[in-house]
């Protein structure tokens, strides 16, 4: 599938996915495929795709792709972004998309609910490492909710994702993703309709967490302490890429959140 080569933002090109393999891809349930239909041609509509070292992209085994969240329509896009790259995506997002027949749906397709404020909630990270164990590829935005950061950069991401990367074995696959803000406003809550607008996105290099993983199987405990490094060592690296898709520095502080804690804070996801 060809996807746009304009130039990018600093005179560096976006090259395109590669094409497609339905080996990588296992048998999909019809739900999946339902999901398929609806999403695939909502976002040919909604954007225009443009990606920089999809090449990166695992075509096969667990990956754990940590992504920053400037859009309630990030799912939409990013999903796109995972099928072109040949695999398919499971998200953790919040339980109360999961309402109804649509939750139905996302549940029978392979989505992750985040039980958010509760103590539940760390059964969503269980499945995520089930997921993972199976050879799939989970989708968490750290953040845990779309930025609230004024220049829609990184705010502080929660430790959840930590845990996750530091107890399996997937490939920790740093993305950038801007654009679907331009869509929808969270800061402002308000719709831009408009067609094919542009979304871009880079693949980053696999984060290095070989020493951290070596030290936990090693018998080191996972502090607190722990997993605040490894998640400053995966947002640091999607922070920069950022960076580069918008050719700008990134800042040197990160904005909190506006609340000591935020429901569903634990795994990080979609909201």
């Amino acid at each position: 599938m060809t996807q746009d080569g304009s130039r990018g933002t600093g005179g560096s090109r976006r090259t395109a996915a590669p094409s497609s393999r339905w080996r990588t891809r296992r048998p999909l349930p019809p739900a999946l495929l339902f999901c398929v239909a609806v999403v695939y041609p909502v976002t040919a509509l909604l954007f225009r795709m443009r990606y920089r070292h999809a090449g990166r992209f695992p075509r096969t085994g667990p990956v754990l792709v940590v992504a920053n969240h400037v859009s309630v329509l990030d799912p939409l896009a990013c999903a796109r972004l995972v099928w072109d790259c040949g695999r398919v995506p499971h998200f953790l997002a919040k339980d109360a998309v999961f309402a109804g027949p649509a939750g139905r749906i996302l549940r029978a397709a392979g989505q992750i609910p985040v039980a958010r404020g509760r103590a539940d909630a760390r059964h969503s990270l269980a499945a995520a490492e089930a997921d993972l164990a199976a050879g799939n590829v989970v989708v968490i935005y750290p953040e845990g909710s779309v930025t609230r950061d004024p220049d829609w950069w990184p705010m502080e991401a929660r430790t959840g994702v930590a845990r996750l990367a530091l107890t399996s074995d997937a490939v920790v696959l740093p993305v950038a993703q801007w654009g679907p803000q331009r869509l929808h406003d969270y800061h402002a809550k308000r719709l831009h309709l408009r067609l094919r607008a542009p979304a871009d996105y880079l693949v980053g290099e696999p984060v290095d967490l070989t020493d951290l993983r070596a030290q936990v199987r090693g018998g080191r405990p996972i502090t607190g302490e722990l997993l605040r490094e490894v998640t400053d060592r995966m947002m640091a690296s999607v922070r920069d890429q950022l960076a580069e898709l918008r050719g700008e520095p990134a800042p040197t502080t990160t904005t909190p959140h506006l609340r000591p804690t935020l429901p569903g804070d634990l795994p990080g996801s979609a909201a």
